[in-house]
């Protein structure tokens, strides 16, 4: 039996399939093509290398309109996000995440971590995994030396360029 997606791919009056490994790229035509969809809010699914810890973030309602006898709220300050990653603390360039995903720190759940502060690494070496569309994906230190910080938290999203680690030669 094929799989889900191989299923409603031959179903559809598929005319090309387009797929790029690096860049993670999929684009498929069908012959009658319809304008897109509008987009819809993203869904946060649980990990499938750890148990969700947190709900889903859900998409924000929307506002609701303003009565004409009551004044407009003045524009009040937004809290902003928690940020991905610590800043760094030193003036080191950090080693910065290659790709988008949930970032863990640790090979599984209840595992030792793969390196901590005060750990010599070698160039070459796995310091964490980032886990992106079910693939779980090693990232390598850049260096040989020690890391001084870890700027990204266990188990939460990062994205490209977010600093994941401090590692002093």
């Amino acid at each position: 039996m094929a799989c889900l997606s191989c299923r409603l791919v031959d179903s559809r009056d598929i005319v090309e399939l387009q797929l790029k490994q690096l860049d993670c790229e999929l684009l498929i035509r069908k012959k009658e093509a319809l304008a897109p969809p509008p987009s819809p809010a993203p869904i946060m699914m649980a990990p499938s290398h750890y148990p969700q810890h947190a709900p889903p973030i859900a998409a924000a309602p929307p506002p609701a309109p303003a009565s004409a006898s009551a004044p407009a709220p003045a524009a009040a300050p937004v809290p902003a996000a928690a940020p991905a990653a610590k800043p760094a603390k030193s003036s080191l360039p950090a080693l910065k995440c290659p790709m988008a995903g949930t970032f863990y720190r640790s090979p599984g759940p209840g595992e030792p971590p793969f390196v901590k502060v005060g750990d010599k690494v070698k160039k070459g070496q796995v310091l964490c995994i980032v886990e992106a569309m079910k693939l779980m994906n090693e990232i390598e230190a850049d260096q040989t030396g020690t890391i001084i910080d870890v700027l990204a938290e266990d188990g939460k999203p990062v994205s490209i360029d977010t600093p994941l680690f401090v590692i002093q030669p």
